[in-house]
């Protein structure tokens, strides 16, 4: 039988410097750590992977972090967003992460969904120095602007996460969102002009209403010409 496992190389090795083999064990060994129950394990298997650059050389690495974008520890998915948003950027020298390395990378982004996306919300609101490498991952998917979409109505999802998917939606471009967001915009106008006009009735408790400067914002980035 003529078996190809050529899919299941660690190491693009025609791409990458000098001495990757020698660090195999340490790797696998990272990645071992990576996937443990403990998280000052699994910390401590994500410093390793950073140290050796592992995720910037191999695509299967690559892939494998980007599964913590779901970790329950939010730090670490921060240090996660870091080691991803570098891929996807010029190192020093001026050098890309290989193309097969950023394939992997969108591919797994790609299929990350609502909920992936809600998990980077997250660390975008508690690290705003994320914002430029979140953003980047968010690029890589194509279904991310319909997802602030949904998340930025959602009543059931945080005031704070509502406010990032709206901000998102102008770091990333997404000009399908307009219509949506002029809608919340005069809904929201329409609201606190009725508060005004029966100054007798209470006044309202939804944080929604500090909404519409961001989506004001938002709509004068989409609407730039």
């Amino acid at each position: 039988m003529n078996t190809d496992f050529s899919q299941l190389t660690l190491f693009e090795l025609s791409n990458t410097v000098s001495g990757a083999i020698e660090i195999f064990p340490e790797v696998w060994s990272a990645l071992e750590k990576l996937t443990s129950p403990d998280i000052l394990e699994r910390r401590d298997g994500l410093d390793c992977l950073m140290v050796l650059d592992a995720p910037r050389l191999s695509p299967l690495v690559a892939y494998l972090v980007a599964t913590r974008i779901f970790d329950p520890n939010l730090e670490l998915r921060y240090k996660v967003v870091d080691i991803l948003g570098k891929i996807l950027r010029p190192r020093e020298t001026g050098k890309l992460a290989s193309p097969k390395v950023r394939s992997h990378l969108k591919e797994y982004c790609m299929q990350m969904g609502r909920r992936g996306i809600l998990m980077l919300l997250e660390v975008a609101n508690a690290y705003p120095d994320a914002e430029s490498k979140i953003a980047s991952l968010f690029n890589l998917c194509s279904q991310s602007g319909e997802n602030f979409v949904k998340i930025m109505s959602d009543r059931k999802i945080s005031f704070e996460l509502r406010r990032q998917a709206i901000i998102f939606i102008g770091i990333v471009g997404f000009l399908e969102a307009i219509p949506a967001l002029e809608k919340f915009e005069n809904r929201l106008e329409s609201r606190m002009n009725g508060q005004k006009t029966m100054s007798f009735a209470p006044p309202s408790t939804s944080d929604e209403n500090s909404l519409l400067p961001v989506i004001q914002t938002t709509l004068a980035m989409l609407q730039e010409p």
